[in-house]
């Protein structure tokens, strides 16, 4: 299965990785865990990556979006990109690929990040 190889791979790496069978299960575990990065298929059982993806946007904007797909074709990159998703991979994908890309979608997420004020004692 395609989760368990990414997850392999991205443990080696030094990622903290939980793992989900769902669209669902991924926001139960958004709501209850800290995530900085959600790498998520496009075609998964009950809610497909494109509703999750609006769904992580609208409601957890601060969460990066990594989405694979299987059909590299023009059209499903570009629908991937127009509901903002961060980075995109097409599969098959060797591992460094995946690592890389991300790496770079972590980068940017960090980069966005609001820094956190400081309030100095008068």
């Amino acid at each position: 299965m395609m989760k368990n190889v990414v997850e392999q791979l991205l443990n080696r790496k030094g990622y903290q990785i939980k793992g989900a069978n769902s669209g669902l299960e991924a926001l139960e575990i958004i709501k209850t865990s800290r995530v900085d990065l959600l790498v998520s298929d496009i075609i998964m059982p009950g809610m497909n990556g494109y509703e999750l993806l609006q769904i992580i946007k609208k409601t957890f904007p601060h969460i990066g979006v990594v989405m694979m797909t299987g059909y590299g074709d023009a059209n499903s990159i570009k629908e991937a990109l127009s509901l903002v998703a961060d980075e995109y991979i097409t599969k098959p994908f060797k591992g460094h690929e995946i690592a890389l890309i991300i790496e770079r979608a972590y980068w940017r997420f960090l980069a966005n990040q609001q820094p956190v004020q400081q309030v100095q004692p008068k």
